[in-house]
């Protein structure tokens, strides 16, 4: 579909640990695929994907999907700018992730302003499936640290395609909504053009 049908684009970034599925999250949305060999994000990666929302509007989501580890911060935090939702994960069979999950929460805030919309995404919930003693995030812990917080809130698996679909659908149906009762001529964008003075990201293959 060409980017002329859609009226509405906005930037949507995935963050969390590394480790935790991300970019699994990503390719699951974008292209309903899995990397063939799996390996650590390094610095950004960008994909696009037109949705409906509701069968109202068509909207582009530019979704970047940010590395996790600690060295590639300075990069991660400048595209997290005019970012108007986030996908935040965590394992759920990892609880460290979880705790780190705050953190994650405050660099977003505090780059990308404190009306980001985000949802808080346990991911891995096949590993759960698979025995309950995987489990280490119980969902109401989770429920519980999403509302107080203000974030929406899914448990999804890249690896069986549960709730991907599903979370940014909601995600980016209070983003839509929100941006049309208040809109921002800075977020709400046709195209989201890469400043020329922050570290460049790789548009990535699964791009549609």
């Amino acid at each position: 579909m060409a980017d002329d049908d859609t009226k509405y684009s906005y930037k949507i970034v995935l963050a969390g640990d590394t480790g935790v599925g991300k970019t699994n999250i990503l390719r699951r949305f974008v292209s309903d695929s899995l990397p063939k060999t799996p390996h650590p994000t390094i610095g950004v990666e960008f994909a696009t994907k037109i949705i409906d929302i509701e069968g109202k509007d068509k909207v582009k989501a530019q979704i970047w999907d940010t590395a996790g580890q600690e060295r590639y911060k300075s990069i991660t935090s400048a595209h997290y700018r005019n970012a108007v939702g986030a996908l935040l994960v965590y394992d759920v069979t990892r609880h460290q992730t979880f705790v780190n999950a705050k953190r994650w929460a405050e660099e977003l805030r505090f780059h990308a302003g404190e009306d980001i919309i985000v949802l808080l995404a346990g991911n891995k919930l096949d590993l759960v499936h698979k025995s309950q003693e995987n489990r280490q995030v119980s969902r109401e812990e989770a429920e519980k640290f999403a509302k107080s917080n203000g974030m929406l809130f899914k448990e999804t698996s890249a690896y069986e395609n549960e709730n991907i679909a599903e979370s940014f659908q909601e995600l980016l149906k209070d983003v839509h909504y929100k941006q049309k009762a208040n809109p921002s001529p800075k977020k709400n964008v046709k195209n989201y053009k890469l400043d020329p003075n922050q570290p460049q990201a790789n548009e990535s293959k699964c791009s549609c």
